[in-house]
């Protein structure tokens, strides 16, 4: 077998089948699990490189062109050439060269799933699929029972969503037209396509599209031509599947409405859904999330079949469905709002990356995450305030874990004592912690958002301190208050690439930042005493840090601005809109020290 260029390490091999000649890619070791990757329009194999070069650690992988694309052979004559049928052909004569013995987990994109759900739902193909996961493309004949459910009763809501989704199908109809839509690929179209989907999709530059790229697309219109019409007016009414599916929404996607998934159920019980804040071509754009997903698909599957308890936790969080293999960074992760931020995302399904300047700390945050859902967790230690250090990190993290999701910009530190009292080394470390490292998170980890193009969420513990103020912290409340300024001025900037931004507004929390808060104008002893009252005030309010993290969640599912978490946050934070005067008055009153 040949190493194939464009996929590291790839072991090229052909397989016939109905007088054409397939291009098949393996990954991994052949004795594993096998995953097969088939892709869409008008794609080739290569759209998958990023997902499979991932997935070969722990998986046997297949990648193919599917007929007329790439390096595979195109039937002669064209039409009636790619039917579904002969695609299911194909995709048999594939996983009987690949793995003849044991069935498949089969994932397929755009028209890769179109064709995947052919294959996961006739019975020709019962017991060579383990699993199936689909993403940006309906089974056609679920499609066609959607259609004439709400032809046969229109509503209001159902006309407007035959509506959207007819509007987001224009390409469906320009691709029925003769000769056009081969031309446009075979002349400028074709030339242009790379920039658009960089423009339009956000997907980076790099070994795709392929060079086959225009013939692919003007033998892939034969896809819709061969299949669409019939399908649509004359769906299958046996077409449940046979096999667990997941399924992956991309809420971006430019070409399917989310609607179209409504009753999926009905076709495939027990089905898993996800939901992922991205555009159409997420193998390009968030290989490190689907990646996740599949192989906690698999590895499910596998154990079932097996009849081997499941070793892995899974995800029971009630956000399992938003964050699910999402990436989240915590910064401040060791310990209190930040650690338990850490495991609710866990419990939510995401991969986490847990930040504290303590090592021990951040490692027993990131080990406790794995056991309670995180299909992967990682510890980083790293001072906030360090810029240089932050820079390395955000570099690591991408190139090590991928783009980060959802950042939490919660390390923080408290600093108590009247202004004048205050050095300005106390001023110093506490804007460098507190403001700096909001600023270094934001700065760095917001900027790989905005460059990726698909969206994301920061989220900045500020504090009530933030609209309350207090003659005992006037250092504290001036970098509280202007994380929650740097906030609304970045929620205003962002708001137009899809990341939302939110400032959290914590009261008094039952966590540790009173034992270490440092109080100024006051030697040692005095300190330590003080230290001991605060924490024993916060320890009798009691409220815990998990419905700081619960709110975190909340606020990032919701996209919400300001969120006062406990009574006297909120009340504060009403006073400050409602009755200011009343607050400053409450400002003036000696701290219970």
């Amino acid at each position: 077998m040949a190493e194939l260029k464009g996929l590291a390490g790839a072991r090229e091999r052909w397989v016939s089948t109905g007088g054409i000649e397939l291009c098949v890619a393996e990954l991994g070791d052949p004795t594993r699990p096998t995953v097969v990757l088939v892709h869409g329009y008008p794609d080739s194999k290569e759209v998958w490189s990023e997902v499979a070069e991932r997935l070969a650690d722990r998986f046997h992988v297949v990648l193919y062109d599917v007929r007329g694309h790439g390096r595979s052979t195109a039937p002669t004559p064209l039409r009636g050439g790619f039917t579904l049928e002969k695609l299911t052909d194909d995709f048999l004569a594939v996983a009987d060269a690949v793995s003849p013995d044991e069935p498949v987990h089969l994932v397929g994109h755009d028209w890769g799933s179109v064709q995947s759900w052919e294959f996961a739902t006739v019975r020709r193909t019962e017991g060579r699929i383990a699993s199936f996961t689909s993403m940006s493309g309906p089974s056609l004949d679920h499609f066609g029972h959607w259609i004439k459910k709400r032809m046969a009763r229109p509503t209001p809501r159902g006309v407007g969503q035959l509506l959207g989704q007819g509007a987001k199908s224009w390409y469906v109809y320009m691709l029925h037209t003769p000769v056009l839509p081969e031309l446009a690929w075979r002349g400028p179209l074709g030339k242009r396509w790379p920039k658009i989907l960089e423009r339009m999709e956000k997907v980076p530059a790099g070994d795709y599209p392929t060079p086959s790229l225009p013939s692919d697309a003007a033998h892939g219109a034969w896809l819709y031509r061969d299949n669409v019409r019939a399908r649509l007016s004359r769906p299958r009414a046996d077409a449940y599947a046979h096999v667990p599916v997941q399924l992956v929404l991309p809420l971006g996607d430019i070409f399917l409405s989310e609607r179209l998934y409504d009753e999926l159920e009905l076709w495939a019980p027990g089905l898993v859904r996800r939901t992922l804040s991205a555009k159409h071509w997420v193998p390009r754009t968030r290989p490190d999330q689907l990646s996740a997903w599949i192989s906690e698909f698999v590895l499910a599957n596998e154990e079932r079949e097996a009849g081997v308890p499941a070793q892995r936790t899974k995800a029971t969080g009630k956000h399992a469905e938003r964050f699910g293999g999402q990436l989240v960074l915590v910064t401040g992760a060791g310990s209190g709002i930040g650690r338990a931020t850490a495991f609710a995302f866990a419990e939510a399904g995401a991969r986490v990356v847990a930040v504290d300047r303590d090592t021990e700390s951040a490692a027993r945050t990131a080990e406790m995450a794995q056991l309670i859902g995180a299909p992967q967790a990682w510890a980083e230690t790293v001072d906030v305030s360090d810029e240089q250090a932050m820079e390395k990190l955000a570099e690591k993290v991408a190139a090590e874990y991928g783009i980060v999701d959802v950042l939490v910009n919660n390390a923080g530190i408290g600093l108590s004592g009247s202004f004048f009292d205050t050095t300005p080394e106390d001023w110093k470390k506490v804007l460098d912690v507190n403001l700096w490292g909001v600023i270094h998170g934001c700065r760095l980890f917001g900027k790989q958002m905005a460059e990726r193009g698909q969206g994301g969420h920061i989220v900045n513990t500020a504090s009530a301190a933030a609209f309350q103020p207090s003659k005992a912290l006037p250092a504290y409340s001036t970098s509280k208050a202007a994380v929650l300024m740097l906030s609304e001025c970045l929620r205003a900037e962002l708001a137009g690439q899809g990341i939302g931004v939110s400032a959290i507004c914590p009261g008094l929390v039952n966590t540790n930042i009173t034992a270490t808060a440092r109080f100024a104008g006051v030697d040692a002893e005095e300190e330590k005493r003080r230290q001991k009252k605060s924490s024993r005030l916060y320890g009798l309010r009691n409220y815990p840090p998990e419905k700081v993290a619960d709110a975190i969640l909340t606020a990032v599912v919701r996209n919400q601005a300001v969120v006062p978490v406990t009574p006297e946050a909120r009340g504060a934070h009403l006073m400050s809109r409602f009755m200011p005067k009343a607050l400053r008055a409450v400002a003036r009153l000696e701290p219970p020290l």
